[in-house]
């Protein structure tokens, strides 16, 4: 993208342009600002990427959107991927296959961690710890009980996290909170929400490159403290399918879902868990399930009511997949879906009626008068009222980006020393009951969480 348009996209969103017409300009304010356009020297932020995967790369088209941002420096284990961040970033990108090199250059201001999520603790920790601003992509941690450690080097270090679920950043997900903070649902019941997928490569069964090899992948970094194996090429370029580097659908599609919805209703997370499901298709060797189901409780915050949640991940869906977040109330649903969400206010009479399938229909005539004038009385006719639209669509605007705007409120944060939308405290409590609901699969249980102390049922006293 030019940099003139950059800027006017940027323009766009710190004037809260991009906002659907419900979203209050004093919300507006808070959540879609944009760095300043009238950069100084010192406001150039130099960034380093560490895993140059998919991901990694993902996040750096994103990333380097925003003006003012510069890629230094980037590390990977494949040979190939050092090779290719050459071919698109130029000759003076300092690239590496040791993440500790980049820690330590002085001219590194903030660092993307976009490995395989059983290096996201130890490499954010250490990131913090150097004084680097980190992105960390979602979920924050692989296991439970490693959220603690890195909340703990966040409050440490004058670094500025954000973890990597962008759609908390989203103009959609701002107007969905305005609509539910305004009260149009009535009381908030059941949340249901589902990701789908009908692809190979939607089920993670990624290109494996022809070269791979101990000559070109560091496999005993890649392994860390998982255990000795010898060199599968499977398990590096596809590792999502496997326990000990990934962390499941759950910990990849659930975390997104979470952190939306925890965002939309200012939640801090369920307090139980339960999860089903099965391999039930890819039989590839992989050892997560490709068809996921939990079920949660939320109790009353100061943000909701108590609720119910439920969500499902299925890779094997032949109807052709697809992803949508319901939020169901007493007087209305709201439906997220793709770059649109939809409204529908329903509100039952006051009246409940008689009649049709019904016991009144069994009643003996006699009754049946008796109850009628009951009714009457009961329920007196009332004025009729204007009736107006029962719903509403709104959609992002063309070409807009979550993805971006997502940096944008970190590079804000870092210029500004302001704060993030999605800190570590956030971003744990979003991966904790994705990590719970795994938990839950594997030990066929129903797990407890303490969503404000941000405590598992299985990490000792509380």
């Amino acid at each position: 993208m030019p940099t003139r348009s950059r800027r006017h996209f940027l323009r766009q969103l710190s004037t809260g342009l991009l906002a659907a017409p419900l979203l209050s300009e004093s919300a507006a304010a808070s959540t879609l600002a944009a760095p300043r356009m009238s950069l100084a020297a010192n406001d150039r932020i130099n960034l380093a990427c560490i895993g140059l995967g998919i991901q990694g790369f993902s996040d750096l088209r994103a990333a380097l959107q925003v003006p003012g941002v510069q890629l230094v420096a980037a590390c990977d284990l494949y040979t190939g991927h050092l090779e290719r961040a050459r071919e698109v970033y130029g000759e003076d990108v300092f690239l590496t296959r040791d993440y500790r090199e980049i820690l330590s250059r002085p001219d590194v201001d903030a660092v993307i961690v976009a490995t395989p999520d059983h290096w996201h603790d130890t490499i954010t920790i250490a990131a913090l710890d150097a004084g680097k601003h980190v992105y960390c992509e979602k979920p924050l941690v692989q296991q439970l009980g490693e959220g603690q450690a890195v909340l703990e080097a966040e409050r440490r270090s004058p670094g500025i996290l954000i973890v990597g679920s962008q759609r908390v950043s989203s103009v959609l997900t701002e107007q969905a909170r305005e609509i539910y903070r305004r009260g149009d649902l009535g009381q908030l019941v059941l949340v249901e929400t589902f990701n789908d997928r009908f692809s190979a490569l939607g089920a993670w069964q990624y290109s494996i490159p022809r070269d791979a090899s101990p000559a070109t992948v560091d496999w005993d970094t890649f392994l860390k403290d998982t255990g000795d194996r010898p060199f599968d090429a499977k398990r590096f370029f596809r590792w999502r399918n496997y326990r000990d580097y990934g962390t499941g659908v759950a910990g990849d599609l659930f975390v997104h879902l979470f952190s939306g919805s925890h965002r939309i209703l200012d939640s801090l997370g369920p307090e139980r868990i339960y999860a089903t499901g099965g391999l039930r298709y890819w039989d590839d060797g992989r050892d997560v399930p490709d068809v996921f189901i939990a079920s949660c409780d939320y109790g009353e915050q100061p943000g909701h009511p108590a609720f119910n949640m439920q969500l499902r991940v299925n890779f094997v869906d032949g109807g052709g997949g697809g992803s949508r977040t319901r939020f169901v109330g007493t007087e209305g649903s709201l439906e997220i879906s793709g770059n649109s969400i939809t409204l529908n206010r329903k509100t039952l009479p006051a009246a409940p009626g008689y009649g049709g399938w019904d016991t009144y229909d069994t009643f003996p005539q006699a009754t049946r008068a008796e109850f009628e004038a009951w009714y009457r009385s009961a329920y007196p006719p009332s004025p009729p009222t204007v009736v107006g639209p029962t719903e509403w669509t709104y959609r992002a605007p063309e070409g807009y980006s979550d993805h971006v705007h997502h940096f944008v409120n970190w590079f804000d944060a870092i210029r500004n020393d302001g704060t993030v939308v999605e800190d570590g405290a956030f971003g744990f409590r979003a991966a904790a009951p994705s990590l719970a609901a795994n938990q839950s699969y594997f030990e066929r249980r129903v797990v407890e969480w303490d969503p404000v102390k941000m405590r598992g049922d299985s990490e000792g006293p509380k």
